[in-house]
């Protein structure tokens, strides 16, 4: 199978971070607009008139474990609750999807807490002013001493949100600087395409520092066990009541001043970890949005005709088993380590059965249409890899293990009601080349850590990359094994300098296209991670909600919602 040469490109790129003025859609060679922003948001309000309205939401993917989203272990549904209770410097801007739909527009960045910014002539800076009405939610001011605060904890805390940061070329607390009170600046170690809008995801919050100081210890230098459960934050809801594994309220904070004050005054945030508990609250009335639901209520409550309902692809986002490729686990010797076993699995891996009996066919399949020789940069794209068992035990049979041999396959219980009847498909088809797989739950709570441990032979990951490039996705799933989605502990030294290459170029030039298709060919090659499907994230609201609009991070942005 033939493998791409590595172009290498250089990372001194002037252009790498676009200034272009009025850029309206989204494009492959398309870098986001970061221009001085005028004063003005986009959350995504109409307009409405706050009002004492009252919204009620379950969702599926767990409860979140935490208020702290730098915490390790924090799970993907806390990122919806920090989203809403803290600010952060910019913002993206909103379109309108094919369907009608709202979706964020990652090519246009707007202001949140900073009201401008401005770029250096040399491109390797970008100063910030800060709103000066801006308060926390305790009525502390907001000042530039916060934002550094909190950009140092973000690149220093370590796990998730130091190598998310460093994703965007932020990685040392030196790169920033107060200037004044209102008045923050981050100095670009090289130009990178990523850098302006890693600053617009979940991470880079802005905590109220004065407030945490307090409960900083040396085993604890970042205050996240007092943030875990606390509010530091400045953003247009404030903690009202956190019940872990119960319940969180959330009540509209009135002195907000990065946006138009939501419509809704309170939001509360069920647990309801059963599906069909889920459904029967919003068929009887009982709460307003049941939010990311199965592949069956998917297709079920749409069927029905009797809610609004929204459905949209998740950009840069599969569902795929990841196989450990490490010679050793758990001092024992680890059979997927073998290419061929991989290779045989990837084979054996009964596709239309889990696309149809798992997920209801409410998914874009990833299988069966692709080619080894790659010749576009979309992604996620098909692999090439179809069901074809005759194939797999030709495979099984020439590795290392002609007999097969017993492992095990872990999985999210946050994602039971797809993720359980796929493993036990998975079961049943690899039984047919000799492998014995034990089926291991894990708490969604805990799921977050078991991934970034690395310790399983076999795991369901659903990593979706929440800025929409290849590259950027291959950084987090592929690239060195301990990069946190990489469920694999994949590495490979060729496959790495191409992720980096194409990081420090830019979609549209030759050198960008060449290295991608290369890592992709790398990864069906090896094969460490078998992409099942893109899934679709899909909402039911009662009709009287409106003003829903899709977000990378897959969580529910209230500032948004009306209620009539």
């Amino acid at each position: 199978m033939r493998r791409r040469s590595l172009i290498k490109t250089s990372v001194g790129l002037a252009a790498g971070i676009t200034l272009a003025n009025g850029l309206k859609a989204c494009s492959s060679a398309e870098s986001p607009s970061t221009d001085a922003a005028s004063d003005s948001s986009s959350d995504g309000s109409s307009g409405a008139k706050p009002t004492d309205a009252r919204l009620t939401m379950v969702q599926g993917g767990g409860f979140p474990n935490s208020l702290d989203l730098h915490r390790v272990g924090t799970n993907r549904p806390a990122y919806g609750i920090s989203w809403v209770m803290y600010d952060r410097l910019m913002t993206f801007g909103q379109k309108e999807l094919p369907d009608g739909t709202l979706s964020y527009d990652y090519t246009q960045l707007e202001p949140e807490l900073a009201e401008s910014w401005e770029m250096a002539e040399d491109g390797m800076s970008v100063t910030f002013k800060l709103r000066q009405d801006a308060t926390f939610h305790d009525g502390a001011p907001v000042t530039a001493q916060d934002v550094k605060w909190s950009y140092d904890r973000a690149v220093s805390i370590g796990g998730f949100p130091t190598f998310q940061m460093k994703a965007g070329a932020l990685e040392n607390p030196d790169q920033f600087e107060v200037v004044d009170d209102h008045t923050f600046r981050v100095k670009f170690l090289r130009p990178d395409k990523l850098t302006m809008i890693d600053m617009a995801v979940p991470i880079p919050v802005i905590i109220n520092s004065e407030l945490v100081k307090p409960h900083l210890t040396d085993a604890d230098p970042w205050g996240a066990e007092w943030l875990n459960v606390n509010d530091a934050g400045g953003g247009a809801y404030q903690l009202g009541e956190f019940k872990p594994n119960e319940r969180i309220t959330l009540t509209r904070f009135e002195d907000w001043k990065s946006g138009p004050l939501p419509q809704i005054q309170e939001v509360i945030v069920l647990n309801v970890p059963e599906a069909g508990n889920r459904r029967a609250l919003l068929e009887k009335g009982d709460i307003d949005v049941n939010y990311d639901l199965t592949e069956k209520d998917q297709k079920e409550i749409a069927a029905m005709g009797e809610f609004t309902m929204a459905s949209t692809p998740i950009e840069n986002c599969l569902y795929s088993i990841d196989m450990h490729t490490n010679a050793q686990l758990k001092g024992a010797e680890n059979p997927f380590a073998d290419v061929k076993v991989r290779q045989a699995v990837a084979y054996a891996m009964p596709y239309d059965a889990i696309m149809q009996t798992a997920l209801y066919d409410q998914a874009v399949p990833m299988y069966g249409e692709g080619t080894f020789d790659p010749d576009s940069t979309t992604w996620p794209q098909p692999t090439p890899y179809k069901t074809d068992m005759e194939q797999a035990k030709k495979l099984i049979a020439e590795s290392a293990y002609p007999n097969g041999f017993e492992t095990s396959l872990a999985f999210d219980l946050g994602n039971q009601e797809w993720a359980e009847p796929t493993v036990v498909l998975i079961q049943e088809s690899l039984a047919e080349l000799g492998i014995k797989v034990g089926i291991e739950k894990v708490p969604n709570a805990n799921f977050r850590s078991v991934l970034v441990e690395k310790s399983r032979p076999m795991i369901v990951n659903n990593f979706g990359g929440w800025l929409n490039y290849p590259d950027y996705f291959f950084f987090y799933a592929y690239h060195g094994q301990d990069a946190t989605f990489n469920g694999s502990s994949y590495q490979n030294p060729e496959m790495d300098k191409m992720i980096e290459a194409a990081l420090a170029s830019k979609p549209g030039e030759p050198e960008y296209a060449e290295n991608v298709e290369g890592f992709i060919e790398m990864a069906w090659e090896e094969m460490p991670r078998v992409p099942l499907v893109q899934p679709k994230l899909s909402v039911a609201m009662q009709n009287n909600v409106s003003g829903y609009q899709y977000w990378f991070h897959r969580q529910l942005d209230f500032r948004q919602l009306e209620k009539a």
